[in-house]
């Protein structure tokens, strides 16, 4: 179990913001926290913890007038800590170089996979020309009962497009062939630090086979407890607006810690 940290980027702003909330009409979003800090502010930070794996995300779709300035805040946090963070939002074969250029570890790719509500595999296979090791998937998902099998399915588009992909051992055993992590938002309850989706956290801590890091609803050290135990030992966690770097009550060292024993206790 490995804390990845995060930097949300939205209207070329730091930011944490409820997941369920983002619309790219107007560019609105319920936000919980906009930092005064820049994105090299919190790059400068993990890489002095010598914290790796982190991610950045922007949150505005490459049609807003805010993109630009999104971006920007995003190549300069890669550039601060070249190698040590992924990056994704609106990323495709055409721009996922660009970002390994300015040193992205690794790029998170979702509504360019799953198109239409299916996997698009022309994109996907268009993909592999990045190796394995620099794609991680994002499947972030929300929980759907009516139509269908009930179940968690993956959404796009800033989470706001459902697709027919349902969250299953068997999808992550296909789609782990292309990448080299999996990066999971439990859409329903990210931004809300109201807790995690344990049954979700199980279903990916039971399955295990490549590094998965789950992000949504943490909002104490009993969750991180729950995490460890669900997910058997083998997740990866994000905090956002919980933490105390975004505004909330857990402390940024006191959550590094508290994973080092954990990790130790196995």
């Amino acid at each position: 179990m490995e804390f990845r940290p995060c930097i949300d980027i939205h209207n070329g702003k730091v930011k944490q913001i409820v997941g369920g909330s983002l619309k790219d009409e107007g560019d609105f979003a319920d936000e919980n926290f906009v930092s005064v800090q820049d994105a090299v502010f919190y790059a400068n930070l993990y890489r002095r913890k010598k914290q790796k794996g982190g991610h950045i995300i922007l949150l505005n779709a490459p049609e807003s007038t805010y993109y630009e300035e999104t971006k920007r805040q995003a190549l300069l946090a890669l550039q601060a800590y070249p190698g040590g963070l992924q990056v994704g939002g609106g990323i495709t074969a055409d721009n996922a170089a660009e970002f390994l250029e300015h040193g992205a570890s690794a790029v998170i790719v979702t509504s360019y996979v799953f198109q239409d509500g299916r996997i698009n595999y022309e994109n996907l296979e268009k993909l592999k020309s990045l190796g394995r090791k620099h794609l991680v998937l994002d499947l972030s998902c929300r929980y759907r009962s009516g139509a269908g099998e009930a179940g968690y399915y993956i959404v796009t588009d800033r989470w706001q497009k459902f697709t027919d992909e349902r969250v299953t051992p068997e999808l992550l055993d296909e789609l782990s062939a292309y990448c080299s992590e999996f990066l999971v938002h439990a859409v329903d309850v990210e931004g809300k630090a109201g807790g995690i989706e344990k049954p979700l956290v199980q279903l990916l801590g039971e399955w295990g086979k490549i590094p998965v890091t789950y992000a949504g609803g943490v909002h104490s050290f009993h969750d991180l407890s729950s995490i460890a135990e669900l997910g058997k030992g083998r997740l990866n966690v994000t905090i956002g607006s919980a933490l105390d770097l975004f505004g909330g009550p857990m402390p940024y060292g006191e959550v590094i810690e508290f994973i080092d024993r954990q990790n130790k206790g196995r």
